[in-house]
């Protein structure tokens, strides 16, 4: 009887469910009942408590085009996953309760910070194997990662939405996209939904520029423009302070977010009227596109090959088209930046679109 534990890590996105489901379905089509499934409840919270249980065939049903994970999750910082923390051993629980379980692996899904841990868990001989799941699309050893597209659709959707009250009342909107470290989702979304100015993490800007930008489209009689700006994007100035000159910066900022001290910024520079939309968890909330339902299922069911292979401390992944298994020791630790000459950054450019730079 094969024993297989799975939990889901971090942030929420579309595709978990369906992932989970495409490794389920792969192990009972190969053991059927020759198979037990372990659901360990809210991330490696679970694993360190303790708290999970048995599930059945039926508990995978219907679950491909559902939102959320039906395991739960929360965030448990790996920084603080090798510290004591109330006189308890986060790693020597977690090791505990995989033995207590008498699992022959563990099924991890998850983004940079969960990849860590699971790493880690690996090192200390553990049998794992993971599952690339992030709306940031930054893990390193995977050109895609699931979620990202139902992110994209889901931000385009805004800008487009946002293009249309825009237009009636020729004003400047700044729509601000998830993304802390990096730009990929903005980047993709400006894009596809026709944003006149992106800004990235990966390239800091010049509010003196955009605000020429937008000054020259009100000159040549363009009654609007769009901002995507990346929650994470900063200023030429900013990006030359230290990490804790930055921290401290940042932490006497009045306004709720960059996207509202931007647009106070290009607001005195311009005298155009500027509003600020902010879709938030939405990016991350609701069904996943078709495309994902794909991917999700292919990842799975790669998995679950790993694991009746016997081929531990791997981490399946996209690379071009083919689904892959990657060295957990090469993706944990490891952020895939908007590199500042890729194709997607080309392509803006040649389209006219401001950077910011």
């Amino acid at each position: 009887m094969k024993r297989i534990g799975m939990l889901t890590s971090g942030g929420d996105c579309q595709g978990l469910n369906a992932a989970l489901r495409g490794v389920a379905k792969t192990l009972y089509q190969h053991y059927g009942s020759d198979v037990q499934i372990f659901g360990i409840r809210d991330g490696y919270r679970g694993l360190i408590e303790g708290d999970y249980h048995p599930m059945a065939p039926a508990d995978f049903s219907g679950i491909l085009v559902q939102g959320g994970t039906i395991l739960g999750t929360s965030r448990q910082p790996f920084k603080k996953m090798q510290v004591e923390e109330n006189g308890v051993d986060k790693v020597a629980r977690m090791k505990e309760t995989y033995n207590k379980m008498k699992l022959d692996c563990l099924v991890i899904l998850g983004g940079n910070g969960t990849h860590k841990t699971a790493n880690l868990l690996s090192q200390e001989g553990l049998h794992v194997v993971t599952l690339p799941k992030t709306i940031d699309n930054d893990l390193w050893g995977t050109d895609m990662t699931f979620g990202f597209q139902s992110a994209v659709d889901i931000a385009t959707n805004v800008l487009d939405c946002i293009h249309t009250t825009a237009t009636s009342h020729g004003r400047v909107f700044i729509v601000e996209v998830m993304g802390h470290k990096v730009g990929w989702l903005t980047l993709h979304a400006g894009i596809a939904g026709g944003a006149d100015v992106i800004l990235l993490p990966e390239i800091p800007y010049d509010v003196d520029k955009i605000a020429k930008v937008l000054s020259r489209r009100n000159e040549m009689g363009k009654r609007f423009s769009i901002l995507a700006v990346a929650e994470g994007a900063l200023s030429k100035e900013e990006a030359k302070l230290s990490k804790k000159e930055f921290k401290a910066a940042r932490a006497k900022m009045t306004e709720p977010s960059i996207s509202y001290r931007l647009a106070g910024e290009l607001a005195s520079r311009t005298g155009q009227e500027i509003r600020v939309t902010i879709p938030g968890h939405f990016q991350r909330g609701g069904s996943p596109c078709a495309f994902d339902k794909m991917l999700s299922t292919r990842f799975g069911a790669a998995a679950g090959k790993l694991i009746i292979k016997e081929q531990y401390g791997y981490m399946v992944g996209l690379r071009d088209n083919k689904v892959v298994p990657v060295p957990l020791c090469e993706v944990a630790g490891k952020l895939k930046t908007v590199p500042v000459d890729c194709q997607e950054v080309k392509t803006a450019r040649l389209l006219g679109i401001s950077l910011g730079d």
